[in-house]
């Protein structure tokens, strides 16, 4: 049985002008461990949006908070997991809006769900913060040709 390799760990701040950088280092680390271009596609919308949601919600618009990213690979499937240190959120109240309402926003969670094979949250080692969990099959559909 072969374990989770870690492809990257990185710290950046709860800024949206971190946004950038984090859809770079995800792209690029992908890419180097040849994922095909759709699946990179999906994964970086899917962590963009928790990222965003984690700046917004977690941290309260604050731009001094940290996350953490990490992606791991076991065979045919990439996990992502997201730390933050801000308060534990409730995660029951984590849920998309209704899709017929016409009004920016609230979509992160609906597009999250339907990107990733599965989204969890779950406890942290030290018991504070929050650590937001994802994870996507390499199917055959997404390999190249």
């Amino acid at each position: 049985m072969h374990g989770n390799k870690l492809l990257v760990e990185t710290r950046f701040r709860s800024d949206p002008d971190q946004l950038r950088n984090i859809r770079d280092t995800i792209r690029a680390v992908l890419q180097k461990n040849n994922c095909p271009g759709q699946f990179i596609d999906d994964l970086v919308l899917a962590v963009n949006e928790a990222c965003a949601n984690i700046m917004q919600h977690a941290y309260k618009g604050k731009c001094t908070g940290e996350i953490i990213l990490a992606i791991l690979r076991e065979q045919d499937e990439i996990t992502v997991r997201l730390t933050d240190f801000a308060e534990p959120v409730d995660t029951s109240a984590c849920k998309s809006r209704q899709l017929d309402e016409l009004r920016p926003g609230g979509l992160g969670v609906h597009f999250m769900n339907e990107l990733m094979d599965d989204v969890r949250f779950l406890e942290t080692d030290a018991g504070v913060g929050n650590l937001l969990q994802m994870k996507k099959k390499i199917s055959t559909r997404h390999q190249k040709n």
